[in-house]
């Protein structure tokens, strides 16, 4: 009888969890943001180099893919703020449970996209 190595996690038998695809989608979205607050500055720079140049960056952002841009980005900045919330209270040493990292990541998922649908429909007003 031979003796098998165990096997370790990988991507064919490891099963995913809520709390993998937070932290993952966590790692993305802060790259996403880095890129957005690029973008809005160089936006808001462009206010230097005349009014021409600002407004040719306000006809995209009012255009259907700059409209998605900007819904992408709202949610990127929700997404991460509520998953900076869940691990600010991990490390104080709580949520370790598996129901409660469980419930945190639903309402960090959920509730970056409730919060995007509120800022959205409130700022629509704004461009």
């Amino acid at each position: 009888m031979e003796n098998k190595p165990p096997l370790s996690p990988h991507i064919q038998i490891y099963r995913w969890h809520i709390s993998s695809l937070v932290s993952i989608t966590h790692r993305i979205t802060g790259i996403i943001n880095i890129i957005g607050i690029t973008f809005i500055c160089v936006w808001s720079c462009l206010l230097l180099l005349g009014e021409n140049n600002y407004e040719t960056i306000n006809l995209f952002l009012k255009s259907f893919f700059g409209k998605f841009i900007i819904l992408g980005i709202t949610w990127s900045f929700s997404f991460q703020i509520l998953s900076e919330i869940r691990h600010l209270i991990m490390d104080l040493g709580y949520g370790f449970e598996l129901k409660t990292t469980r419930i945190t990541g639903l309402v960090v998922i959920f509730g970056s996209i409730i919060l995007t649908i509120i800022f959205f429909t409130l700022g629509k007003n704004f461009i």
